[in-house]
């Protein structure tokens, strides 16, 4: 029984270990008003395993924090697009 919850443990943490939190930056181009970075932002918060978004106007860009274990940058992208903003990934925070 020790050995199960042993093996059940390590496999839980092996799983977990490979979950990692990542900020990616979108280009947004298609926002062309200051209200549109609302939109962007309230879209990009309903993706499961969001953490944190910023959106800004001026750059029109989205820098979105997530966890990878729940959500990918695929997704993020979706649901900008189904918004009526289309995105492309900028590139990775370090």
């Amino acid at each position: 029984m020790r050995n199960i919850i042993a093996s059940i443990a390590l496999t839980l943490a092996s799983s977990t270990a490979l979950a990692a939190v990542q900020t990616v930056t979108l280009s947004v181009p298609g926002m062309d008003c200051p209200v549109c970075p609302i939109t962007v932002k309230k879209a990009l918060e309903k993706v499961a395993g969001v953490k944190k978004v910023n959106v800004e106007f001026e750059a029109r860009e989205a820098k979105v924090t997530f966890d990878d274990a729940i959500s990918t940058t695929d997704k993020l992208i979706k649901a900008t697009s189904d918004a009526g903003y289309p995105a492309t990934l900028k590139g990775v925070a370090k």
